[in-house]
């Protein structure tokens, strides 16, 4: 377990996770806001796979981690912690049946405080303008608008930052 919320145990993904992580990133309504493609069962097997490698790799800067509901042990989607440039930036995203459950805001709250334990002082995080409740999740765990621009969908996309 890397951590866990009232609700929800964040751990590493494993191969066992490949039908829930495919059900996850074959959605486009999952991907709509987020900078990806469905892929197919193949694709997201070869993606889940690497994902697992860089558990591994000593200077790894890129951790992508497995969301479980406490109650049953059902995997409801992913948490991402990278690097971009020199900033720690963080990212979720959940499968399509666990959206508004309140879960956005309890994985949100939950990567803060991870943050501060492993000695983050600050975090980004990037949402598409028209992701109304990753806006509202983002300002009401305490995030700040940063700047705005056009992203390579050419969306209209808001950078955040927290101090912690």
């Amino acid at each position: 377990m890397i951590f866990e919320t009232e609700r929800l145990i964040v751990r590493k993904l494993t191969v066992n996770d490949l039908a829930s992580f495919h059900n996850l990133e074959s959605n486009p309504n999952v991907l709509r806001f987020a900078d990806g493609e469905v892929k197919s069962l193949r694709e997201n097997k070869k993606e889940l796979s690497l994902l697992i490698n860089k558990y591994d790799i000593l200077d790894n800067d890129f951790w992508i981690y497995a969301i479980d509901r406490k109650t049953d042990s059902i995997f409801i989607g992913t948490v991402a912690f990278v690097k971009d440039d020199k900033d720690d930036e963080i990212g979720y995203r959940f499968i399509e049946d666990f959206w508004g459950k309140g879960y956005g805001l309890e994985i949100c709250n939950g990567i803060l405080q991870y943050a501060k334990l492993i000695g983050k002082n600050k975090l980004i995080g990037y949402v598409v303008e028209e992701n109304v409740a990753s806006l509202k999740i983002l300002e009401k765990v305490g995030f700040k608008k940063v700047n705005n621009f056009i992203n390579k969908q050419n969306q209209k996309e808001i950078k955040y930052q927290i101090i912690l």
